[in-house]
């Protein structure tokens, strides 16, 4: 049987649940925005308690990374991920996810060769681009100073 590309997309169509956008993009909203605020009550409740700007944002990363990281060991993120979606991917929250995700997953595999190898692969890309792009910011700095 030869499907047609046009028969294929109408069969995809039929079997695909329909996309709920609007519902997704406020839910993402909300619970990303949530995270920052939060975030933001942390650096302000430092601040106030004293801390210098630099130490307290330092602090905020630091408790948003350990958050993230515990709600992933104890199989809370993926439940708040499926309500939030793309609302997680707060940037080191979601990196943070990523990162001890795969470390959980792969821990049976050793130190090393599970744990290790499998969380830098995660990291890797990131590592690689934000070095690269370090280093050629830092040469067209040279060069036009």
């Amino acid at each position: 049987m030869g499907l047609t590309p046009k028969d294929y997309q109408q069969m995809s169509q039929e079997a695909s649940p329909p996309s709920r956008t609007v519902k997704n993009g406020a839910m993402a909203f909300l619970i990303g925005g949530s995270i920052c605020t939060l975030g933001q009550i942390v650096l302000e409740l430092l601040k106030s308690m004293g801390m210098e700007q630099d130490q307290a944002s330092a602090l905020v990363s630091l408790s948003l990374v350990l958050l993230s990281v515990l709600l992933t060991s104890f199989g809370l993120y993926d439940r708040v991920a499926r309500i939030a979606g793309a609302g997680t991917l707060v940037p080191i929250t979601g990196f943070a996810n990523a990162m001890s995700s795969a470390a959980i997953e792969f821990r049976s595999e050793g130190l090393v060769l599970g744990l290790g190898a499998k969380m830098f692969s995660i990291a890797g890309p990131v590592l690689v681009y934000g070095i690269s792009a370090g280093v050629l910011y830092g040469l067209i700095y040279y060069f036009i100073r």
